[in-house]
C-alpha cells in the first residue's frame, strides 16, 4: 500500500471525483453535483478524502463531523481496485480524522440492497443498528 496516497479533495478535484461516483459509487444522492461538493469542501476541506494510486483516484470517502457525530458517505473504490486494502486505508484515515477531532463513533450510510457494501462495512468492524431509521425531507426541488 506504500504506492497509495490518501489526501483532502481540492476545490479542482471535484469534477473528476463525481465523475468517479458515476462509475464507483452505487446509487445517488440530492448532492451529487458540483453545487452540493463545492459546498462540502469549502464548508469542511478536510471532510472528503481521495484515494490515489499512480496518479489515477481509485477511492473515496467523506468523513463529516458535526462537532457531535462522526458521519461517513460515498465511501467508493474503483470496481478495478477493490480487494486491495483501498477502502480499509480510507477509512483508516476518516477514522484517524475523528479522533483527532474529538469524535465517539462513525456511523455510515450504506444502501439496504448493497451488499458488497455491507461485506465491507463489517470486515471494517461497523454493524447495522436495526432499531435506527433514517427519516429525510428534501429540503429544496
Amino acid at each position: 500500500m506504500s504506492d497509495l496516497r490518501i489526501r483532502a479533495a481540492a476545490p479542482d478535484d471535484l469534477d473528476a471525483v463525481l465523475a468517479f461516483w458515476k462509475a464507483a459509487a452505487k446509487g445517488s444522492s440530492i448532492s451529487d453535483d458540483r453545487d452540493g461538493v463545492e459546498r462540502l469542501v469549502a464548508r469542511d476541506p478536510e471532510a472528503l478524502l481521495l484515494a490515489e494510486r499512480d496518479g489515477e483516484l481509485v477511492g473515496t470517502v467523506i468523513a463529516g463531523f458535526d462537532g457531535w457525530r462522526c458521519h461517513l458517505y460515498r465511501l467508493a473504490v474503483h470496481p478495478g481496485r477493490r480487494r486491495q486494502g483501498i477502502g480499509s486505508a480510507l477509512l483508516a484515515a476518516a477514522e484517524e480524522r475523528f479522533v483527532r477531532l474529538g469524535g465517539r463513533r462513525g456511523d455510515a450510510m450504506v444502501l439496504t440492497g448493497n451488499e458488497t457494501a455491507h461485506h465491507a462495512w463489517r470486515a471494517a468492524g461497523y454493524a447495522p443498528e436495526e432499531h435506527w431509521r433514517r427519516w429525510v425531507k428534501p429540503l429544496t426541488e
